[in-house]
């Protein structure tokens, strides 16, 4: 088939590897403007931009596709068979969706109904869930409201960040949008309520789970409240990896690593003779513990949390006995406290 590809970030371009190698052919790519990352850089382009370049493939790069009509007809001019969406970042209009003989089809990173939404990667590990997976959902003009194709589960690891599960989660994509384009192709043309039924899909209130919202993660999301449980930092430096963050010395440190001093994380310690603090007195924040070669033990809401990997502001990632030596620390010195946005 002939397809328009939409999508922006790292998580979208082993997708469009995996149709761009296919028998398929992608006609023209749809991706967000370029940003300035950080403060005072440059302008750079978003990763799928950047492939797309190296493919060759014409780009578009509309900052309001709702109210750039003028992008919709070259789109519409181009007379793609499917539009395929991962992770645009904008919402498509009825216009858009409507246009394509096969429609438009999502590929959304979770279980649905399960965390529809901007960052359902990072809130399924804030949240401890232990499995996720990947949905392949024809588009409506609600978020993320439409029935589903194909749906398949992944386990998520104790220890896995955000970064390792986007990976896992982009594979598994690849895979599956390749099955379903050829499921999609065989249901044929026509309007989309004939083509949902030939192709049999499953409306999302027919499925297992609740609904939950996958809401944008916010810049007070990332500061660390030592006032939280182990296992409920633990899960937001997994969730938000690399940028959770707190205050050292008046210097930001991100921490990239840890591991709950808690029960079911035991095996993770490799036989270090680690203090259990399953009762723990100390203030949140404080660092209980120095383990030569390995990290530093910090008090929080209800036991300690073992940090072996970092990034002091200013200076590269190290972990273990480099990291000690960078922080300098000593027992009963203290991380700065933040006031933290709530989680809930």
């Amino acid at each position: 088939m002939k397809i328009i590809f939409w999508g922006t970030p790292p998580y979208a371009v082993p997708i469009l590897n995996a149709i761009k190698n296919s028998n398929h052919e992608i006609l023209a790519i749809v991706t967000q403007p370029d940003k300035r990352r950080s403060r005072g850089k440059k302008l750079s382009a978003s990763a799928v931009k950047q492939r797309a370049q190296e493919l060759g493939i014409k780009t578009f790069t509309p900052s309001n596709i709702k109210t750039q009509t003028d992008i919709q007809q070259e789109l519409a001019n181009i007379q793609a068979d499917i539009y395929i969406v991962v992770a645009f970042g904008q919402i498509l209009p009825l216009s858009v969706l409507n246009y394509p003989p096969y429609g438009c089809w999502n590929i959304h990173a979770s279980l649905l109904p399960n965390w529809r939404g901007a960052a359902p990667i990072q809130w399924s590990l804030i949240s401890g869930d232990k499995y996720t997976g990947v949905a392949i959902m024809a588009m409506e003009e609600g978020l993320d409201t439409g029935p589903i194709l194909n749906q398949q589960k992944l386990e998520i690891g104790i220890t896995e960040n955000a970064e390792e599960l986007s990976n896992r989660l982009s594979k598994l994509s690849s895979q599956l949008i390749i099955e379903s384009l050829h499921k999609i192709q065989l249901g044929g043309i026509g309007s989309a309520s004939e083509r949902y039924q030939r192709l049999n899909l499953i409306k999302q209130e027919d499925l297992k789970g609740s609904i939950r919202y996958a809401r944008q993660i916010c810049k007070d999301d990332y500061h660390i409240d030592w006032n939280d449980t182990a296992i409920k930092i633990h899960r937001k430096i997994m969730g938000l990896y690399p940028h959770a963050f707190t205050i050292w010395k008046g210097k930001r440190i991100k921490l990239l690593n840890c591991t709950p001093i808690e029960e079911s994380f035991r095996k993770h310690f490799k036989g270090k003779d680690i203090k259990g603090l399953q009762s723990n007195k100390n203030a949140p924040g404080q660092i209980i513990e120095i383990i030569k070669d390995t990290g530093l033990v910090v008090s929080t809401g209800d036991s300690g949390i073992l940090i072996t990997e970092a990034q002091i502001e200013g200076k590269k990632v190290s972990s273990n006995s480099v990291l000690l030596q960078q922080l300098k620390a000593s027992i009963n010195e203290k991380f700065d406290k933040l006031t933290v946005c709530s989680l809930n």
